[in-house]
Parts: structure tokens; sequence; C-alpha cells
């Protein structure tokens, strides 16, 4: 039998992959767009200037969400070339589609593989994580580079889920008051290739990857707290070691409702990343 509350939960889960979906589309759509030169005979196709909110960004409504499920399987123009295990190294590109941009420069593509720890400093206490460098190289590379260039200082964490479990953070420039339309559309300006989809799961302590569709994470990424039954889509990139319980205080403290009615929005208590540091072993 299922319960109230297991549907509740689905039709989250529904309405979040209708978002992403809709969201894959139109990148799509502004990424193929054409813009006419000075003459008939010029056509210069560009990069889309449509930006994407990045998977549980701000609402888009369910009237928008019926885009085709095979959009966000496409993979995008000039992709980035994933981990190459003989020359240990990631590609990243530049994201022509982004919205809001805290350039800080690009990763070095050599990337090492060794085992990693980050903590995550907020306002709240200490969420330190182990990091699979082996499984994901390009997303731990990435993320070491942004907390060396302290990207990720002062930021807030601009959406929970309640009966969707997920605190999500790594816009650089989300308010997270509820009120700010462009929350979740922020990012670093450029892109790597998914990494270490197979079989992946998003249960409790799993950290993952934001996207807005193949092969477009940048900075924003997700901590899971509970059960999400996500399809496995979005990087996983480690697992909280310490301080899910500081996650746990939060989604309690309930969420500032987002207009379309999900039961997600900004966290009532605000989450406020001080600093991100990565340490590795040789």
């Amino acid at each position: 039998m299922v319960t109230g509350k297991d549907r509740q939960k689905q039709l989250a889960r529904e309405h979040y992959e209708r978002q992403l979906r809709a969201r894959a589309e139109r990148e799509q759509k502004s990424r193929r767009a054409a813009i006419i030169g000075t003459t008939a005979a010029v056509v210069v196709v560009i990069g889309g200037v449509v930006a994407a909110t990045t998977l549980l960004g701000s609402d888009d409504g369910d009237a928008t969400a019926a885009a085709s499920a095979s959009a966000r399987s496409q993979p995008l123009a000039n992709d980035p070339k994933p981990y190459d295990p003989a020359k240990g190294t990631c590609g990243y590109v530049p994201d022509e589609g982004s919205g809001q941009v805290k350039n800080v420069g690009m990763p070095p593509e050599q990337v090492s593989t060794a085992p990693a720890t980050m903590t995550i400093k907020t306002n709240l206490g200490d969420i330190v994580a182990k990091l699979d460098s082996e499984k994901a190289p390009c997303t731990v590379n990435s993320f070491k580079f942004l907390a060396s260039k302290d990207y990720f200082d002062d930021t807030k964490c601009h959406r929970m889920g309640t009966d969707f479990p997920i605190l999500q953070c790594g816009d650089p420039l989300a308010k997270a008051d509820g009120k700010n339309p462009t929350d979740g559309q922020g990012g670093p300006g450029y892109r790597f290739a998914n990494e270490n989809l197979a079989g992946a799961k998003y249960t409790r302590g799993v950290l993952a990857m934001a996207n807005s569709g193949p092969n477009t994470n940048g900075s924003q990424f997700f901590i899971v707290y509970g059960d999400t039954g996500l399809s496995p889509d979005y990087t996983p990139f480690g697992t909280v070691t310490k301080g899910l319980e500081i996650v746990d205080k939060v989604a309690k403290k309930g969420v500032i409702a987002s207009p379309g009615g999900d039961g997600t929005g900004a966290p009532k208590q605000p989450v406020v990343i001080k600093d991100v540091t990565i340490t590795s072993k040789s």
C-alpha cells in the first residue's frame, strides 16, 4: 500500500524531473539558436544566452514542464572531454549558456586520483565529506580548484526540500531569501562531463552535482539527507562523514515556500558556507 507520505515524495520527485527536462530542452534550443548577420548570406551560430536554472533551481511551473524526455539525454555541442586515465587529464570548456557567473578561471586539465577530504565550514558548523577522486576525478579536481580560489566563501545554500530531502548549494551569487529569481542559475562559467553514473544511488549522506542536462556540471551540488529515488543522472562524488545532523536540523526549521508549491525553497534557517578546504593524501 502506498502511504500519503510516500505519494507526496513521489510527486515531489516527479516534479523535479519535469523541471529538469523542461530546462534542458530550453537550453538545447538556445544553444542551437542562429543569429542572422548584416547580410542574408551570413549566419552565425552562437551559444544560448538564456540561463538554465540548475537541477533544483527556481520553479518554472508544470505548464512549461512538458518537454521531451529525450532532451536531457542529448549531448551539447562541444562537450567537455571525460577523464582520460592514460593521460590523467580532464576537459573543461566555457559554458556559453550559463547565467550568473563568478569567474575565477578554469581548472587545470591534469588531475589527481588520490583520496581527498573536503571540509565545508558553515555558520552552523563543519560538514566533512570523503571525496571519490577515483570515480569522479574531474569533479573533485574542479572542487579543489574552486576551493583554492575561495569561490565558495560566504555563499548561501539556496534550496532545500523537505519531502524531497536535499540541500542544494554552490550558486556563488544566490541570495537564498525566497525572492531572488536568479537563485540556482549561478556558476563558474565552465562545465565538465558527468561521471560515476553507473548504478548511482542518492541515499542519505551522498554528495552529488546539480546540473541542467548531460555534461553541464558547474559548481552547484546537493547533499542528500534522506532517500530521494532520483534517476542516475547526477554525478555522485563523495559521502558526508561528519556534520549531516546540521542538515537535519536545518530541515526541521522548514523552507520558504517556492511559487511552485512543490515543498522546496530557501531554508528558513540560513546556511552560509564560510570556507571550503580540500586535503589530499599522496
